[in-house]
């Protein structure tokens, strides 16, 4: 279980976390660098070699794994002289995060790693404490010392922390601690109990219920849209990496951050609602990807289906309310009451039963 806090680190500390995070992303854009490397060198035509270049990579090298390149990290640091400064368990997670990706990667069959650009790399782990971290209104981080934190809720009884991931926000001007938490207890399965209702959701209406309850969209987007493009217009009329554009693309990233956490707050009050409606939820399992190609792609992103599908199955566990997702097709058809299979056009929105 996580918990996430907003921490308030000085001037110092601030830029000590960002320079970690820039050699984080080196280090993870190296080892890739590498990973790549050792698979290429293992491709070839079959009848004849290239004119243009080859992978120098004796046959008998090894494939570069997590442990391998764990183990470079020492000798590395002899010739990079900026790996001394990075707590080292923060660099081990870097290559485990790379890893960790390939192996995705190979179990789905699509999501290569890629390089990661400037600014792209925003968060890095510390994944292990001996004690709790936090004090009062403080959390103490290895190398970097006492940050104040916002203490919102309390640690229960019983939990121990884990790990601890630092995370930027608007280009470095927020930062946040995401506290990973376990305790030793027994959760049981949650079965088909009391009330039950299923949603249907859409672009005209968020989300509408089985026993006609419905919650309108907001469009977050839209919404804050004039602002936005009158804030890029501004950033793009600045000189590149000028003191200036820094500021402008910050309120760029401000407002997509604020964006966020409106539709974010949203989900989680629409997830709570539902579940103060009935203790059995069925939602129909979306092809999210799909309708974020589609015509209607930016309604459907700003919406952000698949991750109030998610936020939904998580505060139902965390409420005991059973949640399934059920094949879409046909629920539109299909009448809640009797059961009956009624065929209406799309212009049709209201069911009547037979």
């Amino acid at each position: 279980m996580n918990y996430t806090y907003r921490i308030y680190p000085d001037l110092h500390q601030s830029a000590t976390m960002l320079e970690w995070l820039e050699t984080s992303r080196q280090v993870y854009n190296r080892a890739l660098g590498e990973l790549k490397d050792w698979i290429n060198s293992r491709k070839c035509l079959m009848d004849r070699c290239s004119l243009n270049r080859e992978y120098i990579i004796p046959a008998d090298v090894p494939f570069p794994s997590y442990h391998r390149q764990q183990n470079d990290l020492p000798k590395l640091k002899q010739t990079w002289p900026d790996l001394k400064n990075v707590y080292s368990q923060v660099l081990q997670t870097t290559i485990r995060r790379l890893h960790d990706t390939w192996k995705a990667f190979q179990k789905r069959g699509f999501g290569f790693p890629r390089f990661k650009k400037f600014g792209q790399f925003k968060s890095f782990l510390f994944p292990q404490f001996k004690d709790n971290p936090i004090n009062g209104f403080e959390i103490k981080l290895p190398k970097i010392g006492s940050i104040l934190i916002s203490y919102s809720r309390p640690i229960p009884d019983g939990f121990k922390v884990k790990q601890v991931r630092v995370l930027s926000k608007a280009r470095g001007t927020q930062w946040y601690v995401i506290v990973s938490i376990q305790s030793q207890v027994s959760i049981p399965d949650i079965s088909v109990h009391g009330r039950a209702i299923g949603i249907d959701l859409g672009l005209e209406r968020f989300a509408t219920t089985s026993d006609g309850n419905f919650f309108e969209r907001p469009k977050f987007l839209k919404s804050q849209y004039s602002k936005l493009k009158l804030l890029q217009r501004r950033a793009a009329r600045k000189q590149k990496r000028s003191a200036n554009w820094e500021k402008a693309q910050i309120k760029v990233a401000r407002l997509h951050n604020e964006i966020t956490a409106k539709r974010k707050d949203f989900h989680y009050k629409t997830a709570h609602n539902l579940c103060d409606q009935a203790q059995t939820i069925f939602a129909e399992d979306l092809n999210t990807v799909g309708l974020n190609r589609g015509m209607l792609r930016k309604e459907c992103i700003d919406a952000s289906f698949g991750a109030f599908l998610s936020r939904l199955e998580w505060v139902c566990w965390k409420r005991g309310v059973f949640f399934m997702r059920v094949n879409p097709n046909g629920t539109s058809q299909t009448c809640p009451s009797c059961g009956a299979t009624v065929g209406k056009p799309l212009g049709e929105r209201v069911h009547h039963c037979p």
